[in-house]
C-alpha cells in the first residue's frame, strides 16, 4: 500500500492542483481532508506520511489557518514549497445566469482576490464562506449557494459551468503551498533555500520586536514574511512567525537562531528547505562580513586570541 499525503480537500482544490506538481505526488495516494488543520493532524497522529497545504497568498499574505496550525501541537516541518500562479472562475449550475446569482462562495482567502470583481458585477451578491474552493463547488452543486468562485477545472468535477473565467483583481497572484511532515533532519542545502520559525518573546517590552529582528539584521539576513499571531493568553500576547532567507547549514542562519533562543521564550523551528522562485545556488552572494567563510575566520581569530597568538 502506497504512503499517502493529506491535502486541503475536497477533490479539485488549487491545492490538489499544486500537489500534483510535485514528481513524488505520482507515487502516494493522495488523501483530501476537510480542513488544513485536520490535514495536519492527520500527519500528527501517524494517518498520514505528509500534508500538503496553503501557506501564504501574495494579496492577503500568511494563511492564518496553516500558521496556527503549525504554531500549536505537536512539532511539524516544513520539507518543500510550491508556487501556483492562481486565478478563478465563476462556477454555476447548468443554465444559471449573471442576474440569477443572489450567493456566491469561495474559501474566505479568495475573497480579497475578487472582491472587486464582485463589486463591480454582483454588487448585491451574499458572501458566504467555505472550507475551500473546491467546497463551494460541491455546494453549488448541492443547491446551496448559486454560484462559487474556484478553479476552472473543478467545474467538471462538480457537474457545473464556468459563467466567467479569469477572474482576479491582481495580476500574477500567486499561492505558496508547503509540504509539512514530521520532524526529521531537514532538506539538504541547495544555495537558494529558506527557513521558518515561530518566536515567542520572554516578556513584552519596548524594542522587544526590534531585538528578535536584530539577530537576523546584524548577520545580513533578509526576512521573507514576518506575521503576528495571537497565542490565545490574553489581549496583546502574540508570537511571530518568520520566513528567512538561508539554511540552517549556513553559518549565519545557526548563529541567528542560536541567537534568537538564548533570547526568546521559545523558538519552534519549521524548517529549512528549498525556495520555489530560485533555482538552486541562484541566490546570490551575501552580505559583506556574513558568509560561512568569513564566520570561520572570526571564530578562528578569536581562538587565536584566547591562545595569547593574536
Amino acid at each position: 500500500m502506497p504512503a499517502s499525503y493529506a491535502y486541503l480537500g475536497p477533490e479539485g482544490t488549487f491545492t490538489e492542483v499544486a500537489l500534483r506538481t510535485l514528481p513524488e505526488a505520482a507515487t502516494r495516494e493522495l488523501i483530501p481532508y476537510v480542513s488544513v488543520q485536520s490535514a495536519l493532524d492527520a500527519v500528527r497522529a501517524g494517518e498520514a506520511e505528509a500534508a500538503f497545504v496553503p501557506i501564504e497568498n501574495s494579496v492577503e499574505g500568511g494563511i492564518t489557518a496553516t500558521l496556527d496550525g503549525l504554531v500549536a501541537g505537536e512539532p511539524l516541518t516544513i520539507y518543500r514549497e510550491v508556487l501556483l500562479s492562481i486565478t478563478f472562475a465563476l462556477l454555476v449550475r447548468p443554465g444559471t445566469q449573471l442576474a440569477d446569482i443572489k450567493t456566491v462562495s469561495a474559501h474566505p482567502a479568495a475573497q480579497p482576490q475578487v472582491r472587486n470583481w464582485l463589486k463591480a458585477n454582483l454588487p448585491d451578491a451574499v458572501w458566504e464562506s467555505a472550507a475551500s474552493n473546491a467546497d463551494a463547488a460541491r455546494l453549488v452543486q448541492e443547491g446551496r449557494y448559486d454560484a462559487a468562485f474556484a478553479g476552472e477545472f473543478a467545474a467538471a468535477r462538480y457537474g457545473l459551468e464556468a459563467l466567467e473565467t479569469g477572474i482576479h483583481d491582481a495580476e500574477n497572484a500567486q499561492t505558496r503551498f508547503v509540504l509539512v511532515g514530521r520532524p526529521a533532519r531537514p532538506a539538504a542545502r541547495t544555495g537558494a533555500d529558506k527557513t521558518s520559525v515561530v518566536l515567542w518573546q520572554r516578556a513584552d517590552h519596548p524594542g522587544g520586536l526590534r531585538d528578535l529582528l536584530g539577530e537576523f539584521a546584524s548577520r545580513g539576513i533578509n526576512l521573507m514574511l514576518l506575521q503576528s499571531r495571537p497565542t490565545g493568553a490574553g489581549i496583546g500576547n502574540y508570537c511571530f512567525c518568520v520566513d528567512a532567507e538561508g539554511h540552517i547549514s549556513d553559518r549565519r542562519m545557526a548563529e541567528a537562531l542560536t541567537g534568537l533562543k538564548r533570547i526568546c521564550l521559545e523558538v519552534r523551528f519549521l524548517g529549512s528547505y528549498p525556495r520555489a522562485d530560485m533555482a538552486p545556488g541562484e541566490a546570490g552572494p551575501v552580505q559583506a562580513g556574513t558568509s560561512d567563510e568569513e564566520f570561520m575566520q572570526a571564530a578562528d581569530w578569536v581562538a587565536r586570541c584566547q591562545d595569547g597568538r593574536f
